[in-house]
């Protein structure tokens, strides 16, 4: 298997009919991750690998149509017919830890630690998850938040997360194959369409996902002359 892109869903900031929140599946043939867990992505995860088997899950920021499918995947590894054979390793912000103990509170002291292994992101943090090398950049979304540039062999896949424009974000693109762009396009933490596009000018290839309820995917593909990721779509990361 080549280094592959799953988009799981795009939706923002609530799950629509037939699109989850913001979630992606990054794979080789020996290393599968799960990046970003927004309501709705566990389910749609399942169609294309088993979550107990994955090697890592990463969490760009803790904004509920990001991160809130921690929770059921909690449940899923502990007390169903999923259970890992150690912790599944855990990337996020700083405060990811703590949000999770406090949704959990009750069950049993540190709950989370069962099910998770989490490691805290800070600017320019690397990891090698199997065969693929994490590097996280810290954006500009108003909380502790992270973009991420993704590589295996030679080829990069690139994420911005949610975030303004920013001198990080130029830098997560720059020489990536594939660079995938939110484009919500409303306040002063997101992008909008032409930011997107200035961003994307340095990478080969610029996705948009994440578009805000003002726009539709026809306005964010014109302004961005760039097309826009669907759920259950799959791009191979050359």
């Amino acid at each position: 298997m080549t280094f592959r892109l799953t988009v799981l869903g795009t939706a923002t900031p609530y799950p629509r009919p037939g699109n989850p929140c913001s979630g992606y599946l990054l794979r080789t043939e020996h290393t599968a991750i799960w990046v970003d867990a927004g309501p709705g992505t566990l389910a749609e995860l399942q169609r294309h690998h088993r979550p107990d088997l994955l090697d890592a899950v990463w969490i760009s920021h803790t904004h509920a149509d990001h991160a809130a499918d921690l929770l059921p995947y909690y449940y899923a590894l502990l007390f169903a017919d999923r259970q890992p054979h150690a912790p599944i390793p855990l990337y996020g912000p700083p405060g990811l830890a703590d949000r999770l103990e406090h949704f959990l509170a009750g069950a049993t002291p540190n709950p989370a630690a069962a099910a998770f292994d989490i490691h805290e992101l800070h600017d320019d943090h690397h990891t090698e998850i199997g065969d693929i090398t994490l590097t996280s950049r810290a954006v500009h979304h108003g909380l502790p938040a992270f973009g991420l540039r993704a590589t295996h062999d030679d080829t990069t896949f690139a994420y911005s997360g949610d975030t303004g424009p920013c001198p990080a974000l130029d830098d997560l693109a720059e020489g990536a194959d594939l660079f995938l762009c939110e484009a919500d396009g409303t306040g002063p933490h997101h992008c909008s369409p032409e930011d997107a596009a200035t961003a994307g000018r340095g990478a080969r290839r610029l996705l948009l996902t994440h578009i805000g309820h003002t726009l539709g995917t026809a306005e964010a593909t014109e302004r961005a002359h760039a097309p826009v990721a669907r759920p259950g779509e799959s791009f191979t990361i050359r």
